[in-house]
């Protein structure tokens, strides 16, 4: 982890975000005077579940992965989070504790905006506010979703709707699943690493999928939207 300084090549002048478009000049002074810019290595936790909570991350350049943590060193993969996405909002709204964990898988470039900054403006500006609500509510809308996936499907299922979850994301970030370890596509599934590289293998052998190193190519998409939907 490193922070950036203005006079660091790396260093983004602006937040060009669209909800923060809908700030007015002392607003945008308030947000950039609270935040601080900070480059993740691969690797790097953003956020680590359950610690204090004093900002609010948006992320800039790069991809990370939202996971809980659960015992015995397990974990369950909820969502790849883009560029453009919060991190932590939760801890405005409610909780003073993070309650998941994210961790680069690429070179992250994030903001740290604190939090205090950030309830500032939702209540003084209302379209600012509702912009966070929205964003707020898709990301639990997805979580109970990803709830239902691991409660009702097999394994084949899973493993189905995770490589469509992730082909989604290929279309703009075509290297995704290189920088994703066979653990981390199990961990999306809810399955063991093992099973996984068996099911994957499977799906490889059949002319499903195909296997060139970490990359994944999916070659009959309807097939696994009906794995995805069997269960």
């Amino acid at each position: 982890m490193k922070t950036l300084s203005e006079n660091d090549s790396e260093y983004i002048c602006e937040i060009k975000a669209p909800c923060f478009q809908a700030l007015n000049p002392e607003e945008a002074d308030l947000i950039r005077s609270s935040r601080t810019q900070v480059l993740f290595r691969k690797g790097d936790n953003l956020i680590k579940q359950g610690t204090f909570a004093s900002y609010v991350l948006f992320v800039v350049k790069g991809l990370a992965i939202q996971y809980v943590e659960g015992d015995n060193n397990k974990s369950f993969n909820l969502r790849i989070i883009q560029p453009g996405e919060f991190v932590g909002l939760s801890s405005v709204f409610s909780a003073n504790t993070f309650s998941y964990s994210s961790v680069a898988i690429c070179d992250c470039q994030v903001m740290l905006v604190e939090k205090t900054a950030i309830s500032k403006v939702i209540n003084q500006n209302g379209s600012f506010g509702l912009s966070l609500i929205r964003r707020y509510t898709e990301q639990n809308n997805n979580l109970f979703e990803t709830l239902r996936v691991v409660l009702y499907k097999q394994m084949m299922g899973r493993i189905a709707e995770t490589l469509l979850y992730i082909d989604e994301i290929k279309k703009e970030y075509v290297e995704v699943f290189t920088l994703l370890s066979r653990k981390n596509l199990a961990d999306f599934a809810g399955i063991t690493t093992e099973s996984a590289v068996k099911m994957l293998k499977m799906l490889d052998k059949e002319g499903v999928i195909k296997l060139e190193g970490k990359d994944v190519e999916l070659l009959n998409k309807p097939y696994l939207l009906e794995l995805s939907k069997k269960g």
